[in-house]
């Protein structure tokens, strides 16, 4: 492994089940210094993409292990010191209600939550144990998606089914995205001149995952994601929210075993199920502009299902500083924001469509008309330089 020195900086690690996800920050301020994803990891086209210095580079590394990965990008390193490492861990259940410095009794309670991320958590925990290996010198910190959101009062967290499921099982709702909702409420309330306690969001989260949450007074009061990521809006593969006896019309009509129904709802559905094309909003977006009748029915599906719930949280709320858009499709997608606006007439919402077009870049982050009752914004999330500030943080 290669000797780091001189720069002293921190590490986030987002891992997947085949993929790793990292970037370099600096300790002092929150410039990247190097960043990158390992994908397909354990395949024979298993492939790594660096990039530092303003230059781009790819290593194919087949069959590769995140072990193997981790050590590809630790002997590009050169020249800086790691303080910390910084892990981006999906559920943390109850038992986290902030980011942690990870230990033994960690691991064992982010072990305990698999069977509620059963296709996250014991991928993130192959990151931690992976960077543990390598670095065994160095803080490894815990970043929950689900921290931000242990401020749902009971009426938003609470199903309505026999309470002993939630004291014997903790079944409830815990709300995702907490990391990426947190940051956009940090930026929003720059951008608007307020204290981040003293503001009161629905941010969207719009990506291959979905979900909006409700901030009031610069805490999480309710979302549209569960127990699991699968609840709530209409996704990439996800389904969102279906009726709860879907599971057993299918298995009744069709024969599917349980697992099959879970995996079609998760894997198969959203806008890819729709469509019959793609989950990707950017090849709809062009499928529809030439007439795919489909992929038009599966923007309008996922636009309508999102104001639809959009409305819905604002219940949580006493006032309304601003709606705001983010993530791959929030923040690029001016024909999603503006689809989703249309359906809040009834709030006095209205789009600037140049200022739309241009994702808000020329006007201060602000979509919205002069005379929109409520501001709408689109503010680029950054879940990795959130990770890094927990993790700098803690260290310190």
């Amino acid at each position: 492994m290669t000797s780091l020195q001189n720069t002293e900086c921190i590490i986030v690690i987002n891992c997947g089940s085949s993929s790793l996800k990292f970037a370099v920050f600096s300790l002092e301020g929150e410039t990247v210094l190097v960043k990158g994803l390992a994908e397909r990891l354990g395949g024979p086209d298993a492939i790594l993409k660096i990039e530092r210095d303003g230059e781009t580079t790819c290593v194919a590394i087949p069959e590769a292990s995140h072990h193997d990965a981790l050590q590809q990008v630790t002997a590009r390193l050169t020249g800086l010191n790691p303080r910390g490492i910084g892990h981006r861990i999906v559920h943390g259940g109850e038992k986290f209600t902030g980011s942690v410095v990870i230990n033994a009794a960690v691991m064992t309670a982010v072990e305990s939550c698999g069977s509620l991320a059963p296709l996250h958590n014991p991928a993130n925990l192959i990151g931690v144990r992976t960077a543990q290996e390598l670095f065994p010198q160095l803080p490894q910190i815990a970043v929950f998606d689900t921290a931000f959101h242990q401020s749902l009062p009971p009426r938003a967290y609470l199903y309505a089914i026999p309470l002993s499921y939630y004291e014997e099982m903790k079944i409830r709702r815990y709300g995702f995205h907490g990391t990426s909702h947190h940051y956009i409420l940090l930026e929003t309330a720059r951008l608007i001149g307020k204290k981040p306690e003293e503001t009161s969001l629905i941010t969207m989260h719009l990506g291959n995952g979905c979900s909006a949450c409700a901030i009031q007074n610069g805490r999480s009061v309710d979302s549209t994601m569960g127990l699991t990521p699968s609840e709530g809006l209409v996704m990439g593969t996800r389904s969102g929210d279906v009726d709860p006896a879907l599971h057993q019309f299918l298995q009744d009509k069709t024969g599917m075993r349980l697992s099959e129904i879970t995996t079609m709802l998760n894997s198969q559905s959203g806008l890819l199920g729709l469509s019959g094309l793609s989950n990707d909003m950017r090849t709809l977006a062009d499928a529809a502009a030439n007439g795919h009748q489909r992929a038009q029915l599966a923007i309008e599906v996922f636009c309508y299902r999102l104001a639809k719930s959009v409305c819905g949280l604002i219940a949580s709320l006493d006032i309304l500083d601003a709606l705001v858009f983010t993530g791959g499709i929030g923040e690029n997608s001016a024909d999603t924001r503006s689809r989703v606006a249309a359906h809040f007439k009834i709030l006095g919402v209205r789009i600037n469509e140049t200022n739309n077009a241009n994702h808000g870049r020329q006007s201060g982050r602000c979509i919205s008309a002069n005379d929109s009752r409520i501001p709408c914004l689109v503010v680029p999330t950054n879940e990795e330089l959130m990770i890094a500030r927990e993790t700098r943080r803690l260290i310190s």
